[in-house]
């Protein structure tokens, strides 16, 4: 039997067209591995977002030129940003041992490939007996679920991705996603409520609701359903307990989109909603569409709105032309907004964009790791202060799987948590009492485990 590996790196929409492609791959009776030795065809699934994800991914591609020569029958596809949405020729030119050339959240090209080594009715049976043995279909030529980005092989994963809008129109100067995964394009209604309802009879308890962003999403279709339509829609499935969606931007985060994530159960209280620099000249450098003040005004209404709500964002330290002043802007209104997490990057060109093209880097190396250190502990700080507040309480933990002897899960504002027990709790939701708190996870035990509290003997005193 044939088996494939698949090797990722980059965002969580790059985690999702890995998953599909695997899906993809089982119905053609090829089988996961992680071991390259076992391998019969490998994927990866590239990132370019920063120069060094892209070093990693072509220094992957270097490593695989042995193991690919080394027999004729293996198949080698590369994928993702490192492609992008055409394959060019100088990329063919400098990896001839790579067979299969896959733009981002497209596997057909390797099906493509595949399929051309298999006989056709082969083929449909195998897929036939795949499909009918994963959903019991009475009909398998007619699916009821959708089955595009989970793989069939193995046990389902408790919380899954699944991404709603593709590519991005928003040409911020410094982003090379238009570029590699082209414009703007929303997934139908429909189909993604099928495809949630699919990962759900498979098992699956959450999903996130993938776009660069997100909360444009139907704003490509004129008069169509946007993100809380949508919303509304996965929140009635049955057997499916949490929502979660990024990555929002501050210009399309609206008040009725803040309300379905209020009066909604399923949707987390936890909000993706990078502000990228805290200085308004870098901000229009970036062409983010916003002021600091707007950002501000925003972190406001979301709390109002939602009182137990979790806010994490994005940094850029390091843009060209960015001083120390303005740096030191962004330290403040971090400081200031006190946002519960902070993605941090350190600024490197990228090619095509603007700011690569136009602008000149001029912020040392060193400079950008000085910065990126010191929010890096202003982030660790704030962490731990909120974490602390959890100290003895009571959280809800969504429990995925087992880490080091000890399950792990998420609260609904997206802290992770640890805790002990013997008992099968993996796609459960468990009351947790808090007893450590630590900048980055915090560990428990189940409230049903608790040890019962004894009273102690009451005291006579005999008297004569």
């Amino acid at each position: 039997m044939r088996k494939y590996l698949i090797w990722t790196i980059g965002c969580q929409m790059n985690v999702a067209d890995s998953t599909h492609v695997g899906a993809e791959l089982e119905k053609l009776n090829i089988q996961p591995t992680d071991q390259l030795h076992e391998a019969d065809i490998v994927v990866l699934n590239t990132c370019v977002v920063r120069q060094s994800a892209e070093d990693k991914a072509v220094g992957k591609l270097g490593s695989l030129k042995p193991w690919r020569r080394q027999d004729p029958h293996r198949t080698l596809a590369l994928m993702g940003c490192m492609v992008g949405v055409k394959p060019s020729s100088k990329l063919r030119q400098a990896f001839p041992w790579v067979d299969v050339f896959m733009e981002p959240s497209e596997a057909q090209p390797l099906v493509d490939h595949l399929r051309n080594r298999m006989i056709e009715s082969e083929l449909a049976d195998i897929e036939r007996r795949q499909l009918a043995q994963r959903y019991q279909w009475q009909d398998a030529d007619t699916p009821t679920a959708s089955i595009k980005h989970l793989s069939l092989a193995g046990e389902p994963p408790v919380a899954a991705y699944v991404p709603i809008v593709y590519g991005c129109s928003h040409a911020c100067t410094y982003c090379i996603i238009p570029f590699r995964r082209g414009i703007e394009r929303s997934r139908p209604l429909p189909e993604i409520v099928n495809e949630v309802r699919g990962l759900v009879a498979q098992g699956v308890r959450e999903i996130t609701l993938l776009g660069q962003i997100v909360d444009r999403y139907g704003y490509d279709w004129e008069g169509h359903a946007n993100l809380v339509d949508l919303l509304h829609e996965v929140h009635g499935i049955e057997g499916l307990y949490r929502i979660r969606f990024l990555t929002s931007h501050p210009n399309y985060m609206t008040d009725e989109l803040l309300e379905a994530i209020a009066h909604l159960p399923k949707i987390m209280p936890h909000i993706e909603v990078p502000i990228q620099a805290g200085d308004d000249e870098v901000l229009a450098q970036m062409k983010r569409g916003y002021t600091a003040d707007d950002y501000r005004r925003l972190v406001a209404r979301i709390r109002q709105v939602i009182p137990d709500v979790a806010i994490h964002t994005d940094i850029i330290v390091g843009f060209p032309g960015e001083t120390e002043t303005q740096f030191q802007a962004t330290y403040d209104i971090l400081e200031e907004l006190r946002l519960e997490k902070a993605h941090l990057a350190r600024y490197s060109p990228r090619p095509g964009t603007v700011s690569a093209r136009r602008m000149i880097d001029d912020v040392p190396d060193e400079e950008k790791r000085r910065r990126h250190q010191l929010l890096e502990a202003q982030h660790e700080r704030i962490s731990a202060a909120y974490n602390l507040r959890w100290q003895d309480q009571c959280v809800e933990v969504l429990v995925e799987d087992r880490h080091k002897g000890k399950w792990r899960g998420r609260t609904p504002q997206n802290r992770l948590v640890f805790f002990e027990d013997a008992r099968d709790l993996r796609g459960q939701l468990v009351d947790v009492r808090i007893t450590w708190t630590g900048p980055w996870s915090m560990q428990g035990v189940a409230v049903d485990q608790e040890p019962a509290l004894v009273a102690p003997p009451l005291a006579f005193t005999l008297t004569s």
